[in-house]
């Protein structure tokens, strides 16, 4: 009986253990997959009003990475300060996956050459996780305004100096810069009144209150095919596939051009995982025949890449723009 019991003893020791030994090994696998993420929604924060082609831009985003991550991403708009509120909010998160950013050329370039201050520094204080698209901008007038192309245009604001408003989605927005680009390429004098959004500027420019908008070609599109906006010119080097009809500045005697960009962004020290399958998904987005579609259809063009293209462009955007806009942000920030 002592041998008997002496067995059992061995037995359920050597069970015990094995149970001990599978606990230690499992128990990790547990965690992990508790842990694992994305485990509850992420926050798209998009620094501009809804409506806008950065919103736009950010649905389609967050919807692909909800899909193929099977988590919700939830587009939180964040505006204010030409998308300073927004971002600095992204900056100032932790950086653990759960607050994204969806952003134009002014949170991650421009604005850190415009005011004395911002709350981030958008080399420093973001983790690059995709360069998405680039945007051309356009000129619109109201139909009301007697213009139906830039020389008319011209010859009316010079007949005109300072009586024609042009809005933009906000102070030192691609809009803005580049309605003082063209004001002073073409010695013309408009009025700007800036808006916190494209979507309002856009509002205000079909309801007569402004003649003209500079702004992203996107949020304009259905209402210049639908004839409640005229286009003038495109920014671009080269004609919209959208709006072959309508001429590029260069091709209307102005010699300048402006385009936008849209990138991805997370908070500093973002976990290289994360920026993987991120980056992943958005290039695979990018690169499919919906997402090409969905893109084109807004005149947006997809360039995709890896996340440190992403941080070498922005570097390179802000050395282009510099010489330009720091003579331009003591008059433009007024």
């Amino acid at each position: 009986m002592t041998a008997a019991r002496s067995n059992r003893r061995q037995v359920l020791g050597r069970m015990a253990g094995i149970a001990l030994a599978a606990a230690a090994w499992t128990t990790p696998g547990l965690v992990h997959a508790q842990s694992a993420w994305p485990s509850k929604p992420v926050k798209v924060i998009v620094p501009y009003p809804a409506g806008g082609s950065a919103d736009i831009v950010g649905r389609l985003l967050a919807r692909q990475y909800a899909q193929a991550l099977d988590s919700p991403f939830v587009v939180e708009n964040r505006a204010g300060a030409n998308g300073n509120i927004g971002a600095a909010m992204v900056a100032s998160a932790a950086a653990d996956g759960y607050t994204l950013l969806v952003s134009t050329t002014g949170p991650l370039s421009l604005n850190k050459l415009l005011y004395k201050n911002t709350p981030f520094d958008p080399v420093t204080d973001f983790t690059p996780i995709a360069l998405v698209a680039e945007v051309p901008l356009l000129i619109a007038a109201n139909p009301s305004l007697p213009v139906k192309n830039m020389a008319q245009l011209l010859t009316y604001l010079k007949a005109n100096p300072g009586k024609v408003s042009f809005s933009t989605g906000g102070t030192a927005s691609m809009g803005h810069l580049s309605g003082e680009m063209v004001q002073r390429t073409a010695g013309v004098s408009m009025v700007h009144v800036p808006y916190k959004g494209s979507a309002f500027a856009l509002q205000d420019l079909l309801a007569g209150v402004v003649g003209l908008s500079i702004d992203l070609v996107p949020t304009y599109l259905p209402h210049i095919v639908s004839g409640k906006a005229r286009a003038l010119a495109v920014l671009s080097e080269h004609r919209v596939a959208s709006l072959p009809d309508v001429p590029t500045l260069i091709e209307s005697g102005i010699n300048a051009t402006a385009t936008g960009w849209y990138g991805v962004v997370g908070p500093k020290g973002l976990p290289p995982e994360i920026v993987a399958r991120l980056n992943k998904i958005t290039n695979e987005f990018l690169a499919s025949t919906e997402g090409k579609a969905q893109l084109q259809a807004l005149s947006v063009t997809p360039i995709g890449g890896p996340p440190e293209a992403l941080g070498k462009f922005v570097v390179s955007e802000m050395a282009k723009w510099r010489p330009i806009v720091e003579p331009m942000a003591a008059t433009i920030m007024q």
